[in-house]
C-alpha cells in the first residue's frame, strides 16, 4: 500500500489557480510545493515551484522556507 503525504496547510492565491501546499510525509517530515491549475485543463493540480523534494523537521520550518521561497506567499498569509 502507497502511503500519501497529507496536507496540512493550504493557501490559495486569488483566483485560486495557485496555491502552496505545506504537507507532511509518512515519515513525519514536512514539506511544501507550489501549484497551479487551468480551469480548462481538466487534469487539476501539477507542481510548478519544484519544491517538493525539500525536507524539514517541523511545520514551521516548512512554512518559513516556503514563505522565503514563492514571493506571494508573504502577502498571502498575515502570520
Amino acid at each position: 500500500m502507497a502511503h500519501k503525504n497529507k496536507v496540512i496547510r493550504s493557501i490559495n492565491l486569488d483566483g485560486e489557480t495557485i496555491c502552496v501546499d505545506i504537507f507532511r510525509r509518512p515519515d513525519n517530515t514536512y514539506g511544501f510545493d507550489e501549484y497551479r491549475r487551468d480551469p480548462e485543463d481538466g487534469r487539476g493540480w501539477y507542481s510548478i515551484g519544484r519544491y517538493g523534494a525539500a525536507s524539514f523537521g517541523t511545520f514551521d520550518q516548512a512554512f518559513a522556507e516556503a514563505k522565503a521561497k514563492v514571493s506571494w506567499l508573504r502577502d498571502a498569509v498575515s502570520e
